[in-house]
């Protein structure tokens, strides 16, 4: 008998009149089920809810049924002054063209004369909009809570007063955060929301507006405890593209939950452990008899104590972020773990009675050799040992250990934006070397990402406006999602090895420079330098929400980060 599939509720969300507003659909390009748990959109929802000018509506795409999904109003969104796409993953570009299809809106901004404007915000819109930006007015370049508001709501006053759309883009092109293709002057300052106080501190942490028990992390109450992330992981965008790191004070995140009263809190940030605040939060969370949930941890800041809490709560899986396969990789990834301190961690989760361990790795690396996989089923199964003798009694409490392998895709405003991607055969011989050692050892699971998906992410990531077309063919077709892109590729007149084999020269201008993100281009390319030679830089220095350290970007003056905040 086959299962049925669960329609997810919809939040129910009050519908605003129109009259004398400025309405807007604030789009999210997947399932509502995702939306109820992405912070980053539902801050966008309640920052924009709050302005009586503006009459906001939230809309989501089923893939499934390719229909938009709507919890209030039924005006079609070619009614709407803006139509806002929240764009978090590359492939949010094929929904978001299919959405203008069903919604009977031009798909290129070149065919529209009038309202509504076609919006987009999201980490993809300043970490590389070149490949949608056929399709897209205006582009929301950086963090909502620094003028995204004040955006809006100077398109307001304009659509209040019948003004025509290349007005309205006229106006708000040369607004700080605002990337308009073919007006804005660039490159286009990323908007960044930074304290009086300190660059460190973050000053309105995002907490979720929405507890569905259709969310992916159900009924639980998300709270942002840190942005950005001090530990530069050569890899990660995130860690350069939301720079300056900056954490939550407890006190606020404490006011969250007492208003909240949620039954679960799940901690979001990239580097949890880091947060000085953790353990007290994580006791006075037990106090108020609230469950909890941690995104993945670092094996380095990992203490009994914390364990000791963890359980207390209810905890009983664990995720870290390994990431490299061999002591050398991981110094070229520049990740900051030590093999005992993960080891002693691996120990302690057994002791500690966990049932679950995940580990992250990544496969693909530049100059990754087999060598490289060899050394990491000799650390296997120091691990397995590591849990045995953590065992109580003999019995290995942690009795099922997760790899999830990653098919690395080299990321704009990142060291590895010069780098070319493996190729789907490498990926596989190394995904098969890992299923290989972990055959060995009994309780542990293989799961990997797709290779063929990856290699097309990295191109829709890394690619400019001519990867458009590719998209829009792919918009065009019908069937399963990885025939729809099949098929695209091969009516497509470009050449994807241009965008992936290949590694990139210095002096090559790359299409996602048309924004400035802070980071220095001389600095990624020094970190670049150090990925062949597989040398290790230190994190930013410690950061306190107070700033009385005196650390953070004042103290480092690295990336250039420094002195662009001051200007």
């Amino acid at each position: 008998m086959k299962r049925r599939r669960r329609e997810a509720r919809l939040i129910s969300v009050p519908e605003r009149e129109w009259g004398g507003r400025l309405p807007i659909a604030l789009v999210f390009p997947q399932k509502a089920s995702l939306a109820y748990s992405s912070l980053g959109w539902q801050a966008v929802l309640q920052l924009l809810e709050a302005k009586s000018n503006l009459a906001v509506e939230p809309v989501f795409w089923d893939p499934d049924q390719a229909k938009l999904v709507r919890p209030a109003g039924s005006r079609g969104l070619n009614e709407y002054g803006v139509v806002a796409f929240s764009l978090t993953y590359e492939f949010d570009y094929l929904a978001l063209l299919r959405i203008l299809n069903v919604s009977a809106i031009p798909p290129l901004a070149v065919q529209r004369s009038s309202w509504p404007l076609i919006m987009a915000g999201g980490a993809l819109a300043f970490l590389n909009p070149a490949p949608i930006t056929p399709s897209v007015d205006l582009f929301w370049v950086g963090e909502a809570e620094a003028g995204l508001a004040e955006c809006l709501t100077t398109l307001a006053d304009i659509y209040i007063r019948n003004g025509s759309r290349s007005l309205a883009l006229e106006t708000v092109a040369t607004i700080p955060g605002v990337y308009v293709p073919g007006q804005s002057p660039l490159p286009v300052r990323r908007a960044v929301h930074v304290g009086d106080r300190s660059a460190s501190e973050l000053v309105a942490p995002v907490t979720s507006c929405f507890t569905s028990p259709d969310a992916v992390f159900r009924d639980t109450l998300l709270l942002e405890v840190n942005r950005g992330c001090p530990h530069g992981c050569r890899f990660c965008a995130a860690g350069y593209m939301y720079r300056p790191p900056r954490l939550a004070a407890v006190e606020v995140l404490r006011e969250r939950v007492l208003q909240a009263k949620p039954r679960k809190v799940g901690l979001v940030g990239t580097a949890l452990t880091d947060w000085p605040d953790l353990i007290p939060f994580l006791v006075w969370l037990r106090e108020q008899k609230v469950d909890v949930s941690l995104s993945s941890l670092r094996a380095e800041g990992v203490s009994e104590e914390l364990l000791d809490i963890l359980r207390g709560l209810g905890t009983r899986t664990v995720t870290l972020a390994l990431e490299g396969s061999s002591h050398g990789l991981r110094c070229s990834m520049n990740k900051h773990v030590r093999e005992e301190a993960f080891l002693r961690t691996v120990e302690l989760l057994s002791r500690k009675g966990f049932n679950h361990l995940k580990i992250y790795l990544l496969v693909g690396w530049p100059g990754e050799t087999e060598a490289d996989w060899e050394e990491f089923g000799r650390f296997l199964q120091e691990v397995d040992l590591a849990r045995t003798s953590g065992a109580v009694k003999r019995k290995t409490n942690l009795k099922l250990i997760s790899l999830g392998l990653g098919c690395l895709v080299p990321k704009p405003w990142t060291p590895l934006q010069w780098a070319a991607m493996a190729d789907e055969q490498t990926f596989k011989e190394r995904i098969a070397m890992v299923r290989r050692s972990a055959k060995k050892i009994p309780g542990v699971q293989v799961r990997s990402d797709s290779p063929w998906l990856a290699r097309l992410q990295g191109l829709l990531a890394r690619g400019d406006a001519r990867v458009h077309d590719l998209i829009h063919l792919a918009a065009a077709n019908q069937g399963r999602e990885q025939d729809v892109w099949a098929d695209a590729l091969s009516e497509w007149s470009g050449d994807p090895s241009w965008y992936l084999d290949r590694e990139r020269g210095n002096d090559e201008v790359f299409p996602w420079e048309v924004i400035d993100l802070g980071v220095s281009r001389k600095y990624l390319r020094q970190e670049w330098e150090k990925v062949g030679a597989r040398r290790k830089t230190p994190p930013c220095p410690s950061i306190l929400v107070s700033g009385e350290s005196g650390a953070g970007c004042p103290g480092c003056r690295r990336c250039g980060l420094d002195e662009w905040l001051q200007t």
